[in-house]
């Protein structure tokens, strides 16, 4: 099999990929560690009697803004890795898998659930390769810890892994977050931190010619949005059903279900994120956890649909201020949304940001709020 720097130079002279020192660096890490987990040979009963344990291999964490190439390595290093003893999965499916094995174990054992269900997902694995970890909830921060922990260093699994911030941020301003500061430690104990957060964003170069605003309702705007959704998460079309749902905590009492939520996207309505009772908490959450919103469904709003108008503008401050990269279907354009009714002078405000939204300039600002 050809291994991970090889591949990687290949499609640099083939001109599928530009010469990115980042890049570069994280594909020298990911070689070494391929090396080391290919040079460990069990070899035959005797031979795993009396050999001496060989250190686990130290793991990788990249990180890095949307675009920079992560998924793309994550893939040439899982496809290149020459051991059948790994798998690669994106980080919310498997906290699903794990919150439901939790629930079985409960089930059928008294006591802790997370040592057994570490032991099954481990099970004939020494590499698990995660794509975005992302944590946006209370349920995941409260095991992470000590479930990675079990996975690490009762199992033995090597972790590598991808996420759009560097370990400090994850689940940064979340509930309970101090229950949630091991699982910082053990990564910068246990995987190496490479950073890829150039000034190259490769993603854009999937949508850059796509519009971002499509109007009025139509089949082709639905199908403009959907395959922007694709073309940004690489979900295969063919499986849309299976598109993973997203959980963000709002409030100790209180969260918010997306409905699609991929890679730092989600798509979401009109109808669920402004028709129904929210503030300010609530887009906060949504911007700080996607770097693309793909919004259907906005239309036209008169003066009795004042408080639909009114949590919009909060909507498109929220995702502007952290420059949230939006993508609609709308029955208009932007200066014909809402303009008779309280507050539509206030809502010119928010064209004027919808209309910057659309430019060149704005789709290459990194996602996170200005400091």
């Amino acid at each position: 099999m050809t291994r991970m720097r090889a591949r990687y130079e290949q499609l640099i002279a083939n001109g599928e990929l530009r010469e990115d020192p980042d890049q570069r660096r994280a594909v020298e890490r990911l070689n070494a560690l391929q090396k080391e987990l290919e040079a460990e040979k069990p070899g035959g009963l005797l031979a795993q009697l009396f050999a001496r344990k060989q250190a686990r291999p130290q793991g990788v964490y990249m990180w890095g803004g949307v675009g920079r190439g992560k998924s793309m390595l994550m893939d040439l290093f899982h496809d290149t890795l020459a051991i059948p003893e790994k798998r690669r999965a994106h980080f919310h499916a498997f906290m699903q898998e794990v919150h439901e094995e939790m629930r079985l174990a409960r089930q059928n054992h008294e006591g802790d659930p997370i040592p057994p269900v570490a032991a099954k997902l481990s099970e004939g694995l020494r590499v698990l390769a995660f794509d975005e970890m992302v944590v946006n909830n209370s349920a995941d921060a409260m095991i992470m810890s000590r479930l990675f922990t079990q996975l690490i260093r009762e199992q033995d699994v090597c972790i590598v892994t991808t996420s759009n911030r560097p370990p400090a941020d994850l689940y940064k301003d979340g509930l309970n977050r101090e229950h949630f500061l091991p699982f910082i430690d053990l990564i910068s104990e246990e995987l190496d931190v490479v950073g890829l957060n150039g000034p190259t964003d490769y993603r854009l170069d999937r949508i850059g010619d796509m519009a971002t605003w499509h109007s009025p309702f139509s089949e082709e705007a639905t199908a403009k949005v959907r395959e922007v959704f694709f073309r940004l998460t690489d979900f295969d079309p063919q499986d849309a059903a299976n598109v993973p749902t997203g959980v963000l905590d709002i409030s100790s009492k209180r969260d918010m279900h997306v409905p699609k939520a991929l890679k730092g996207v989600a798509a979401i309505s009109f109808k669920r994120l402004c028709g129904e009772a929210r503030g300010a908490s609530d887009y906060l959450a949504l911007a700080r956890a996607f770097h693309t919103i793909i919004l259907v469904g906005i239309p036209k709003m008169g003066p009795d649909q004042r408080n639909e108008a009114a949590r919009f503008v909060t909507l498109i401050d929220a995702l502007y201020e952290h420059r949230v990269k939006l993508f609609v279907t709308a029955e208009a354009r932007p200066e014909e949304l809402y303009t008779a009714g309280d507050g539509s002078f206030e809502f010119e405000r928010t064209v004027s940001r919808l209309n910057e939204m659309q430019s060149d300039e704005y789709m290459a600002l990194g996602h996170g709020a200005e400091n």
